[in-house]
């Protein structure tokens, strides 16, 4: 079910909500948290409220949209609710903010917050430089970025490491999930040596092999090599060097990747490129710090910072 309520205030909004809920129950009450997202007026508006709806059925939650739109319209406030099969297992609020409403998010989604909930905020691309000091992050518990989708996706993500705040993490980072298992496990398993040095390789405006990169310096405490790949988006290869044979794993079409390490075969692993809703709930899982995210974020300074010394080595000698 969807409702349109053009032209409308938050206080209207609530009062249809409690309508519904009295003379249909169709709202349900059942909701874990609030996950606010913040989006332009335009088409990325539904695909944040298909990721967010696959996402609530494992994490039932109010979602409420802030699609900005034009700055120069008159103010306004043109509201959805959509219920039901429109929304998942959650219950979605569409505010459709313009002229000076568009910049001040924040007094139109507090009236809508559920009470002693726990509140996320996501901005699917174009986030503030500091999520935290944003109005409407500083409301939220976690702060959900994705310096993939920015218009300079490196720029982005050396914004997330100068603006970090306990509760920060970037989709960029829940996509390496399952390259980061592969790696650790095949680590458990023999020849247990230390790993000396390590590369990795992929396109050159990808935040997650900056990211992986960052991991391996900051835990292994070894120097990393950030490689570019242009054959495709994205991760392309990660190799951990070790005095017996290297562990590697090359992934040349973005679906599976070949893992080689001592003493095993070749294997197939999958590797496919993470859908956004896969993302959104593995994040919504935790409502704590991120503090392998944080330090992380610190290991990719020390590898860029390397990277400028190497550099400057090279030129001296040249």
């Amino acid at each position: 079910m969807i409702i349109d309520l053009p032209s409308t205030t938050t206080s209207q909004v609530n009062k249809k909500m409690v309508e519904l809920r009295e003379t249909g129950g169709a709202v349900a009450l059942g909701r874990v948290l609030t996950l606010v997202v913040v989006t332009g007026d335009g088409t990325e508006v539904e695909q944040a409220i298909d990721a967010a709806n696959e996402a609530s059925r494992e994490h039932p939650c109010r979602v409420i949209v802030v699609a900005r739109g034009a700055r120069q319209a008159a103010p306004r406030l043109d509201a959805q609710i959509r219920i039901g099969g429109d929304a998942g297992a959650s219950e979605v609020l569409v505010l459709r903010l313009y002229g000076a409403l568009a910049d001040e998010g924040a007094g139109s989604v507090v009236p809508l917050l559920l009470p002693d909930a726990p509140v996320v905020v996501w901005w699917p691309s174009d986030a503030p430089e500091s999520p935290a000091k944003d109005p409407i992050g500083a409301l939220a518990h976690r702060r959900i970025t994705d310096s993939a989708a920015e218009e300079d996706p490196i720029a982005a993500l050396q914004a997330r490491l100068e603006s970090y705040t306990d509760g920060d993490t970037d989709l960029a980072w829940t996509r390496l999930t399952t390259w980061r298992a592969l790696l650790a496990t095949a680590l458990d398993l023999p020849p247990h040596e230390p790993v000396t040095s390590a590369t990795v390789a992929g396109a050159p405006a990808s935040p997650s092999t900056d990211l992986l990169a960052g991991w391996l310096a900051a835990y292994l405490d070894i120097p990393v090599r950030r490689l570019e790949h242009h054959g495709g988006p994205g991760m392309y290869s990660a190799t951990l060097e070790r005095p017996a044979g290297d562990i590697e794993i090359i992934r040349p079409d973005s679906k599976v990747g070949t893992l080689t390490q001592p003493g095993q075969p070749d294997r197939q692993v999958g590797l496919q490129r993470r859908e956004l809703g896969d993302c959104l709930v593995e994040e919504l899982r935790r409502l704590d710090p991120d503090e392998i995210y944080e330090a992380t974020l610190h290991g990719l300074s020390d590898v860029v910072r390397g990277e400028r010394e190497s550099e400057a080595a090279e030129e001296g000698t040249g």
